[in-house]
């Protein structure tokens, strides 16, 4: 049963941090906005003292062949961008960064590549099967929102992806949203697009902002998966009744005052379904609004306290057994 936040026990199982952004963000850094950078050794340095053993990392999500005078602005344009295709810089420099620079992370961390949805998809594709050639992958992610490429070009260019992931047989970690403006990137799109690849293992991110319809029919497909990313401040958006979570008729019940309870809801109403993942260092966000500043601020040690406060069989299962069969691997 859920013993509450102040419950610990000895570690006893891998656990898989299965959401983690490195690099930097230049679009959030020249906005003023927090954070904007991670190194990938900084995150072991902070994680292996709480119990973490594993990490799937990814790069930032603004890349070079974005133009970072409009980011800074807040427009989204590739006219003018350093680069002609999305993320070939991000994905290398990443493996570089857990293979080269520092070999003990390769052991430790599982890359995922990025990808754009929508811009020079095929130049993407071919960077990527070269990237291959060289570094190994477990799965390729994407955060449509702050792109806007909208994850329904999935059905059209952006399908090269699909076609890649059923060829190496890898997963796509896939942001998602419930909040009607935001059009790139509806969990509802991902979901229809999971249901009719059942060849492809999804993992639709941060809780589906607690939207409890889309929840379920995550439960009803095999390929499909939850991760609760960025779990603390999006319980604390669910207290405020914030509009980017799902509103209350469709909200998954539980005592949001309570993160941990909320992930010990989640895993007993969906089995085999739940992932845990940080959003390191996406668990706090600051940015300014037009109206006033935005200030979510959470830790890696509370992400983690929520996460241990469940009791040990369901720490393994939502940490490694079901990480592991989204993976596809053995570890």
């Amino acid at each position: 049963m859920f013993r509450g936040p102040k419950y610990f026990e000895v570690v006893l199982c891998m656990i898989i941090d299965c959401h983690n952004h490195i690099g930097v963000d230049l679009g959030l850094y020249g906005r003023g906005e927090f954070p904007y950078a991670q190194h990938a050794e900084t995150l072991a340095r902070q994680g292996e003292p709480l119990g973490i053993t594993r990490w799937i990392v990814f790069p930032m999500v603004a890349h070079l062949a974005l133009n970072f005078a409009a980011l800074r602005a807040g427009r989204v344009t590739a006219e003018g961008a350093f680069e002609r295709v999305p993320y070939a810089w991000e994905n290398r420099r990443l493996m570089q960064e857990v293979y080269e620079f520092f070999p003990a992370l390769g052991r430790v961390m599982l890359p995922f590549a990025m990808f754009d949805a929508a811009r020079e998809t095929a130049l993407q594709a071919r960077e990527l099967r070269a990237l291959r050639e060289k570094y190994r992958f477990y799965g390729l992610k994407t955060q449509t929102t702050m792109t806007e490429s909208p994850i329904t070009h999935l059905r059209n260019e952006g399908g090269v992806f699909l076609d890649l992931a059923r060829e190496w047989d890898i997963p796509l970690l896939i942001h998602s949203s419930v909040i009607e403006s935001d059009i790139w990137a509806q969990a509802r799109d991902i979901i229809d697009i999971a249901a009719d690849n059942a060849n492809v293992r999804f993992c639709i991110a941060h809780s589906c902002r607690f939207d409890r319809p889309q929840l379920e029919r995550i439960a009803a497909l095999p390929n499909c998966w939850f991760d609760c990313s960025a779990h603390g401040i999006h319980c604390q958006l669910a207290r405020e009744n914030n509009p980017v979570v799902a509103p209350l008729s469709r909200r998954f019940t539980s005592d949001y005052a309570q993160p941990a309870k909320v992930l010990w809801d989640m895993a007993r109403a969906f089995p085999g379904k739940l992932l845990w993942g940080s959003d390191s260092p996406f668990y706090s966000f600051i940015a300014q609004t037009e109206n006033e500043q935005l200030s979510l601020l959470s830790s890696y040690e509370q992400e983690v306290e929520f996460f241990m406060a469940l009791p040990e069989e369901m720490r393994k299962e939502i940490a490694e057994h079901n990480t592991l069969r989204f993976l596809g691997i053995e570890l």
